[in-house]
């Protein structure tokens, strides 16, 4: 039984692939413990359902969101996060853009505390080469950071130890040692 609900926002089939993987590597903690829904497709009450909240966006140009999730951000102020643990997960290209890497992530994890919601799954930020973004706090980004530009060969392995992170801090299924 699904525990998770991930929201995503796709224009080019990127995030939602993404979206697949991150699905894949919960399952094998718990199978069918995420339920995948387009951000074009939801709803206030369809987020609203879940304890548990994945968000999924790509940063667009310079620090712009995703299509459907610019459409949505205006619904974001009707949610109630309280109490509602959230991750999210954001694609970008840190070479083309390193002021404003994963921008849009930030605007929704800013969203997200504004409307009360916990966040969860910070991922450090060595290794990227960013000089800014809204979604960098110190020496960390308050989401995963994939680059299908520049580092796609990478998402397999930032996903399976991102998810592992969030698997141990859920509380989900069983899993062996957490390292970052």
């Amino acid at each position: 039984m699904a525990k998770i609900g991930l929201f995503y926002g796709s224009n080019e089939g990127n995030t939602a692939t993404a979206a697949d993987l991150i699905k894949q590597e919960f399952d094998k903690y718990e199978p069918d413990v995420v339920k995948v829904h387009n951000i074009a497709d939801a709803s206030v009450q369809d987020i609203m359902q879940w304890d548990y909240i994945l968000f999924g966006i790509s940063t667009w140009d310079i620090g712009q969101l995703q299509d459907d999730w610019s459409a949505f951000l205006p619904h974001m102020d009707d949610l109630d996060l309280r109490g509602k643990k959230v991750a999210i997960f954001g694609l970008g290209d840190q070479y083309g853009y390193p002021d404003t890497y994963i921008d849009a992530a930030g605007v929704i994890a800013d969203k997200v505390l504004e409307r009360g919601g916990d966040l969860y799954g910070l991922w450090p930020a060595q290794g990227y080469q960013i000089t800014g973004s809204r979604a960098l706090v110190e020496d960390h980004l308050i989401a995963l950071g994939l680059d299908n530009d520049n580092e796609a060969d990478k998402h397999r392995e930032r996903i399976a130890k991102w998810v592992r992170l969030l698997a141990f801090a859920w509380g989900i299924g069983e899993y062996e040692g957490v390292v970052a």
